[in-house]
This record gives C-alpha cells, sequence and structure tokens, in this order.
C-alpha cells in the first residue's frame, strides 16, 4: 500500500481531476489522519487554495501553523499562505510571512518571486523589483555587477 503522502501526490498529480473533486479526495485522506496532524489542514489548505476558495485555504494553512507543521512543508507551507494572504488584500501580513520564511534550496527562488508580488501589492514596488532581481542574478551569465548596482540604487 503507498503511504498517505504518495496518496495525496497522485491526487495532485491528477490533471482531470476538477477543483471539487481534488477538495473531495483530499478531505477523504485527511480524514484518516488525527486532528493533531498538521499535514492534513496543509494539503485541505493547498485544494481550497487552488480551486480559488482563498477563505477557506487561509484558515486552514493558519490551522497547520498552529498545529507546528516543519521541514520542507513549511516552507512550502509559508509560500502558499502568504500567497494566499496577498489574494485576501493581507498584503502586509504576506510579505512578513515571506521574509521570515525557512528556506528550503528544493524551492529555488520561488519565496523570493512570491515576496516580489506580495511587495508590489503591498504599494513597495521598488523593493518589489529589487527582490525580484536580486532572484534572477545568480542564474545570469554576465552583468551581475551591474544588475547588484541597480538592485542597491531601488534599495536606497
Amino acid at each position: 500500500m503507498n503511504s498517505w503522502q504518495e496518496r495525496v501526490d497522485v491526487v495532485w498529480g491528477d490533471e482531470t481531476a476538477s477543483a471539487d473533486e481534488v477538495i473531495a479526495r483530499i478531505s477523504e485522506l485527511v480524514a484518516e489522519l488525527s486532528t493533531d496532524d498538521p499535514r492534513g489542514p496543509f494539503e485541505l489548505g493547498g485544494a481550497y487554495d487552488s480551486a480559488g476558495r482563498e477563505a477557506e485555504a487561509a484558515e486552514q494553512y493558519a490551522r497547520a501553523v498552529d498545529l507546528g507543521l516543519g521541514g520542507p512543508a513549511r516552507a512550502e507551507l509559508d509560500i502558499q499562505y502568504a500567497s494566499t494572504l496577498r489574494n485576501l488584500g493581507r498584503f502586509e501580513e504576506a510579505v512578513t510571512m515571506l521574509q521570515t520564511s525557512e528556506r528550503d534550496p528544493n524551492l529555488g527562488a520561488s519565496p523570493d518571486a512570491f515576496l516580489a508580488l506580495a511587495l508590489h501589492s503591498a504599494g513597495r514596488p521598488n523593493e518589489a523589483l529589487a527582490v525580484a532581481l536580486e532572484a534572477l542574478i545568480p542564474t545570469l551569465p554576465r552583468y551581475q555587477t551591474s544588475l547588484r548596482s541597480y538592485v542597491a540604487e531601488l534599495r536606497a
């Protein structure tokens, strides 16, 4: 039998499932866990989030945080939760979450991309552009020094 997480991953990988089907299937899997297992609300929050039901997603994400979700899943949650907060108009909360989030190297510059969006939504476009450029600089074969100077100007 596949592990619980493997079965969750199958649901997420099913491109034919509608948003409502994903919510229903994830809900069934969450029901197998104890009520104090933070993986449940994390995955259910993701299902609501993917369906555009941000208020319900935010409730689940907050519960996962309260239950102590950690490790790589917490790094993912911080991105997803912050994106949801931004969509709910809670821009500064999103910024703070992403600025203080633990980073997982497997997520690359994803947190910075969402931080740039949150900063932009919060009315801080220069800081948003600086974050986006800083995330991009390591991938560039040339012009890194010039771009670092421009980032410094944006932050001044």
